[in-house]
């Protein structure tokens, strides 16, 4: 059984209506928008609002279709993860109808979540140097080949004998040659690879040269392209470099298109006026009633210069427009990139309403985390593993795109 908003987006190309206009016609939070995006259920009362506002019943907005299908109305592939962390991109894949047979995390509490969230994954948590060098198909249980999606994205590294075209032994003594060695040992159909847009720069460029030619040789046609996850119904401004192989032997038959961006936009306040309390952190006294004075959207150049100058010390003589000191977000903006601590004095993130930082649950809120999914640990291993991890809708726009491109092999 599948549900399936579609008669809802013709009814608003009927009436000339987007969905932002729906949104502010019926009251529904943006949560509620996203979730049908994605042809996942919500509540009665919800679609009451809908139907109210349209003037419509509530067959002419949704369907249930029975076709034995995975989450997004198609067949079920399988998928595993590299360095999963908290389980963005994980949550973004099983969205889009993958089963994930496997999930490698070294970090302790973001294993336990990913566990206490859902108890049939299989997570190993352990070294992936550990795992690597062992007989991969009899781990797994799958043949070389079979598997049709490895992702996840290695930590940023410099190689040693970047640019001499040694293949996998370029990469040896990083963490990523452990994502070629799976990719090599398994031939999964497809991979996506995830980092940070800085790759592409990293080493004056050699970094991520040697990572291509490395896929290559691995017997892979790469496609790259940098996205912000704001495009893809998240309440945040975060870049990050995509990169997706299709194994050679199955072109030209296999093709991946990038997602295209969303035409609503999401900002702080679909997101922070109904989330749940969470824990979270505080301001020390003065640094809170310094907060109190910068209005929801401004920094540190809308206090006075006195106050301003005492606050910024060293940093009051340092070039460029700081602009990330003394930074109040706005209801009406998206947040900036969701870091893994949330009061760095360059880079922080206030509160529009609140004088204080976001808590756990607003961050996940911008990462699009659910709010059932929980985080172990303490409070800055929680703030930690929502500031690293992949955004969920933006994991599964992503991976709907690659289900598509596994669709075409019949």
């Amino acid at each position: 059984m599948a549900i399936s908003y579609d008669r809802l987006w013709k009814l608003l190309v009927d009436r000339k209506m987007n969905r932002t206009e729906l949104k502010e016609a019926s009251g529904i939070s943006f949560n509620v928008l996203a979730r049908m995006g994605k042809d996942e259920s919500i509540s009665f009362e919800s679609m009451e609002k809908i139907c109210s506002a349209l003037g419509c019943d509530i067959g002419d907005i949704v369907e249930i279709r029975n076709n034995g299908k995975g989450a997004c109305g198609t067949r079920s592939f399988q998928s595993i993860e590299l360095f999963a962390g908290a389980g963005g991109l994980a949550l973004g894949l099983e969205k889009a109808g993958f089963d994930t047979i496997g999930l490698i995390e070294l970090d302790k509490d973001a294993s336990d979540t990913l566990k206490l969230n859902r108890p049939n994954w299989r997570v190993i948590h352990d070294d992936i140097a550990n795992v690597s060098c062992l007989d991969l198909e009899e781990y797994f249980g799958i043949a070389k080949g079979e598997l049709d999606v490895l992702s996840g994205g290695a930590p940023c590294q410099a190689f040693s004998y970047a640019g001499k075209r040694l293949g996998l032994e370029d990469a040896r003594g990083t963490l990523f040659y452990h994502y070629a060695s799976f990719l090599q040992k398994l031939q999964p159909k497809m991979f996506l690879f995830e980092n940070v847009r800085g790759l592409l720069t990293h080493d004056k460029g050699r970094t991520y040269a040697t990572i291509t030619h490395i896929f290559e040789e691995a017997g892979y046609a790469i496609q790259k392209q940098v996205l912000n996850a704001w495009d893809y119904g998240n309440p945040q401004k975060r870049e990050r470099l995509i990169t997706i192989g299709i194994r050679n032997d199955l072109l030209p038959e296999v093709t991946y298109h990038f997602p295209k961006p969303h035409e609503y936009k999401p900002i702080l306040r679909d997101v922070l006026l109904d989330c749940p309390k969470g824990p979270g952190i505080s301001y020390g006294e003065t640094k809170r009633k310094i907060f109190e004075l910068v209005p929801p959207g401004g920094y540190w150049r809308d206090i006075p210069v006195e106050i301003a100058k005492d606050y910024m010390k060293s940093c009051w003589n340092m070039e460029g427009g700081r602009t990330g000191i003394l930074r109040r977000m706005s209801l009406d903006e998206p947040s900036l990139t969701v870091l893994t601590s949330p009061s760095q004095k360059q880079t922080e993130r206030c509160h529009p309403l609140e004088a204080r930082p976001f808590t756990v649950r607003e961050n996940a809120r911008c990462q699009s985390f659910p709010d059932e999914w929980e985080f172990c640990g303490n409070i800055h291993s929680q703030y930690k593993q929502v500031g690293n991890a992949v955004p969920v809708n933006l994991a599964y726009e992503i991976a709907k795109e690659m289900q598509k491109s596994l669709e075409e092999l019949g």
